[in-house]
């Protein structure tokens, strides 16, 4: 046990680890110990808690560290290109791939894959990546070709799988295979005096780095920095501390003092298993339908509120006699019925110049069939809008989303679902 926390300290000074807190201690010891064992690691912790450091350790202590380590942000890779950028494809493939390229998992063969945000990856993505970790293979898009790989895979969410799973966005069977050994990763309110240590160490490098007097914190501050629940983790620790030490330089800080720095809101509190909603891009995207489905509606009541032509009509409405534009005639008139109520072999005329019963129930009910067009579906509007979009910005997808006020990820899962890829040939 000595040896090994020899280990964890040295471990830590390599890697400018700062924390001595018992269950950060543990999730190094855990991950030392499974570097020498070549599994898959699933790292499980909370945005901005520091988990980027782990599969470094892991590979640095592997018979892989000679290899080349890779780390992938699986949600900043849009879904239409992931499987390209992790598998590679052929030249000709699709619209833009004018060359082969090498996928993450042919250029890192022999070493270390850190996929971070795995719980980002769309579903026939996670079955591809199956695939690899059970026997090695895989195919480039647009080959048919299979290619063997050897390489270790250590993945990261700070994502709740255990849900994902239930609804249906995250397949179990990848789950227990990239779960072979799990580390979870204390978020910096369970840490306790590592939040004070931290502290110190921003200060101490940011004053460093300025030259700028060291900021000095009296015991209120100290407790009111150790009791606030840092919902960002040392990622906002870090600000906070760099703020503090920029405009507080060569001061001592009391508890009001350093309440200014920080948040206040009750509900900024990180949650492991809290999912984007994306209900702003959704009230976007229905603000807009809504408009287009008004538009409709008027020009469906403009048309209902059109009279049938009177006795009194222009040449343009007679079916049997020209006469100049200004020329009216009084006389019995013929209008021809819509053309689907028409026979195959001539138009059907219908008289409107007797007062009959029937032949006006007649002209109501075709005039009836013309003026109902037909109202649109949500989801037809939505695809008719981004369609229309596309077609402006030349299918770009950027310009697109800032058109529209949505996100580049909602755009793409759009397009996706209303089958509009030939219209998105461009990435920026």
């Amino acid at each position: 046990m000595t040896t090994l926390s020899k280990e964890i300290k040295a471990t830590q000074q390599r890697f400018g680890i700062i924390g001595k807190s018992p269950l950060f201690t543990t999730a190094i010891e855990q991950a030392l110990k499974v570097a020498t064992v070549d599994l898959s690691v699933l790292i499980i912790g909370e945005s901005g808690s520091g988990k980027e450091v782990f599969p470094k350790i892991i590979h640095e202590n592997s018979k892989r560290r000679h290899e080349k380590y890779m780390a992938v942000n699986c949600g900043a890779i849009p879904a239409g290109t992931i499987n390209s950028e992790l598998f590679g494809h052929e030249k000709g493939s699709f619209t833009g791939a004018i060359s082969d390229h090498k996928g993450y998992f042919e250029d890192c063969n022999g070493g270390t894959l850190f996929l971070d945000e795995v719980a980002e990856l769309p579903l026939e993505t996670q079955a591809l990546l199956l695939r690899v970790l059970e026997s090695g293979e895989y195919m480039r898009v647009g080959s048919s070709d299979v290619r063997k790989t050897d390489v270790r895979i250590v993945a990261a969410t700070n994502k709740n799988l255990e849900s994902a799973i239930k609804e249906g966005k995250f397949r179990e069977d990848l789950y227990y295979r990239l779960c072979s050994v799990r580390i979870d990763v204390p978020p910096l309110r369970k840490r306790g005096d590592d939040i004070w240590l931290l502290i110190r160490k921003f200060s101490h490098d940011f004053s460093e780095r300025y030259r700028t007097p060291e900021v000095e914190y009296t015991d209120e501050a100290k407790a009111a920095m150790l009791s606030y629940r840092w919902p960002g983790n040392v990622r906002q620790l870090k600000n906070v501390a760099e703020q503090i030490a920029l405009f507080e330089a060569g001061k001592v800080l009391g508890k009001e003092s350093v309440t200014t720095y920080i948040p206040q809101a009750s509900g900024l509190v990180s949650k492991s298993d809290a999912e984007f909603d994306y209900k702003r891009e959704r009230e976007y995207i229905f603000k807009l339908i809504f408009k287009l489905q008004a538009d409709v509606m008027s020009l469906q009541e403009s048309l209902k509120n059109q009279q049938l032509p009177s006795q009194e009509v222009s040449t343009s409405l007679v079916g049997d006699s020209y006469i100049h534009d200004v020329e009216i005639i009084k006389r019995p008139t013929k209008i021809a019925a819509p053309q689907h109520l028409a026979s195959k072999e001539e138009h059907n005329i219908i008289d409107i110049s007797n007062n009959d019963d029937a032949t006006a129930t007649e002209v109501d009910t075709a005039y009836a069939q013309v003026d109902a067009p037909h109202v649109k579906t949500l989801e037809e509007t939505e695809r008719e809008t981004i369609t229309r979009a596309l077609d402006r910005n030349s299918g770009k997808r950027k310009k697109t989303a800032e058109e529209l006020n949505i996100s580049e990820r909602t755009l793409y899962r759009k397009i996706k679902a209303y089958g509009l890829e030939s219209r998105n040939q461009h990435k920026e």
